[in-house]
């Protein structure tokens, strides 16, 4: 994980994710580590234009999670895996740290990009969770750009599915990554924010809900603390509260970010899981943690130039 930054009231930051699993060397062809790369860069721009223009955090995290959506080389929104039974089912989540406000959906179907479906629950609602056909109702009555079923479909994440099912594979499959999309920022009034998005599990069934649109295990921001965001196997990530875990370290214990990640993802493997997260704090220090041999991420801020990896070594 990155070294903390020191304090600086005029900071900001954006760390993004597009998942964790068994990548390394010699994996990926060089098109895919390629395209990956080209898609966490462009996820940081998107995000950093608005923090440099003094822009707020949530949007920032917005809209570097509505590029990585965008882009079929991850599982979320255009690119999503399958279900057993071979439909896209998505989900998201977003959270601010100022006044802790978060929304959520899951199992939606015909959202574009999921993360405005989830910031418009936030916003435009007074819950924080909607589900599956409700969720899609709710995009559809507040205007948000709709598609239907061939936007979403990528081919190879057909070809992924049709594959577990002739394996006759778990859903928990080892040499599969655990594919998320993920951002959090700080803005330079040190409000914090974070945003996550996936497909879930290639065949997941009966309507498997993960950690990454429930609020406290794969997506939290708290201003007293810092933003977390997550990727990994869901069920542990719920069974922890990792998220907000990581957060009542830094607030309670008052444990750096590093620590913090890092001790509650040493939880998660003590448990068998696998996977990894992302954190900003409000004075901008930033970086991940994972267990896993690989995770898409990237950083940059104020002060510093992009930094993007994939693999466990860089």
């Amino acid at each position: 994980m990155p070294a903390d930054r020191s304090p600086d009231p005029a900071r900001w930051t954006l760390v993004v994710h597009g998942g964790s699993g068994s990548m390394e060397r010699g994996d990926l062809s060089d098109p895919l580590d390629a395209g990956a790369r080209g898609g966490l860069a462009r996820a940081l721009d998107a995000g950093a234009a608005l923090l440099a223009s003094g822009g707020g955090a949530l949007d920032a995290a917005e809209a570097a999670v509505r590029v990585l959506e965008d882009d079929p080389h991850f599982n979320a929104g255009r690119g999503s895996v399958f279900t057993y039974e071979g439909v896209n089912e998505l989900d998201a989540a977003v959270m601010q740290g100022e006044t802790l406000a978060a929304g959520a959906v899951t199992g939606v179907t015909r959202t574009r990009n999921p993360v405005s479906l989830a910031r418009a629950v936030m916003e435009r609602s007074p819950h924080v969770l909607l589900s599956s056909a409700g969720a899609d109702r709710f995009s559809a009555e507040h205007g948000l750009d709709q598609a239907d079923a061939d936007y979403f479909r990528v081919e190879e994440r057909w070809r992924q599915l049709e594959e577990m099912k002739a394996r006759g594979a778990a859903a928990f499959d080892v040499e599969l990554k655990y594919g998320t999309v993920g951002a959090v920022a700080v803005d330079s009034a040190g409000h914090v924010a974070a945003a996550t998005s996936t497909g879930g599990l290639t065949a997941k069934r009966w309507g498997r809900i993960g950690d990454s649109p429930l609020i406290g295990a794969g997506t939290y921001a708290d201003d007293r603390a810092c933003a977390v965001s997550a990727t990994g196997a869901g069920e542990y990530f719920i069974r922890l509260g990792v998220a907000h875990e990581i957060c009542a370290r830094v607030r309670l214990a008052g444990e750096t970010i590093e620590d913090a990640a890092d001790g509650v993802i040493a939880q998660v493997a003590a448990l068998g899981g696998a996977g990894g997260v992302i954190v900003v704090g409000p004075d901008g220090s930033g970086g991940w943690a994972f267990n896993t041999a690989g995770m898409y991420r990237g950083m940059i801020s104020h002060d510093a130039p992009a930094e993007i990896a994939i693999y466990g070594d860089e």
